[in-house]
């Protein structure tokens, strides 16, 4: 399915990642802030070129901005609120899935600096183009930028990833026109479900 990392939001970004190391038994490593977005994250590997990204709003961002993406300040927990896909040549993607019906709005750049100073570039289809409660990922092209998952801390192996929807054939119609091979269960609510095998050998669900 292309998967390239999951995004877990968090209305308080410190509380995110409590959340997560109860649940894996490792902390994740601070990742940087995203100036244009008001964010920030934390990250932690889950396999080769397989991440899990904690992002909230960046307690150190100017008050007044936009509302962060994906609706995380408004959240009572953590919880999967979406993932990206691994592509190249977006603007053709984006191009191709407009034809099919399947709107991914603009392709944009997007940078942070990790805590070594380091500066990550990627293109990026919109994330305001949430389709499907989240469930139908944006779309991510590293370029020549080395992957993020090579050096974050391992916080366990992506043993399966699924999602769930009340209604889920429209899902299933629109991942399959993205060429995305997610399966879909119904469930009673929109939900994403990351199956991890944490360092310590235990199996833990995420959602």
């Amino acid at each position: 399915m292309n998967l390239d990392h999951l995004l877990l939001g968090t209305a308080d970004l410190l509380d995110g990642v409590s959340w997560v190391a109860d649940r894996l038994g490792v902390e994740a490593a601070f990742g940087g802030r995203h100036e244009n977005l008001g964010t920030a994250n934390y990250l932690l590997s889950l396999g080769r070129d397989v991440y899990l990204e904690i992002l909230g709003p960046d307690p150190e961002a100017a008050a007044g901005g936009a509302p962060p993406p994906f609706g995380i300040a408004e959240l009572d927990e953590p919880r999967l609120v979406t993932w990206a896909a691994r592509a190249t040549e977006l603007d053709a993607l984006v191009t191709r899935a407009s034809g099919r019906g399947v709107s991914l709005g603009q392709v944009r750049p997007g940078s942070r600096l990790r805590p070594d100073g380091t500066e990550l570039r990627w293109e990026v289809t919109s994330l305001g183009a949430s389709l499907h409660d989240g469930l139908v990922p944006f779309f991510i092209d590293w370029g020549t930028t080395p992957h993020p998952a090579r050096a974050t801390p391992p916080g366990g192996q992506l043993i399966s990833f699924r999602a769930e929807h009340p209604d889920p054939a429209p899902v299933r119609s629109t991942l399959a026109a993205l060429s995305l091979a997610l399966e879909v269960d119904k469930g009673p609510e929109p939900a994403l479900v990351a199956r991890i095998r944490t360092l310590s050998g235990d199996e833990v669900e995420l959602r």
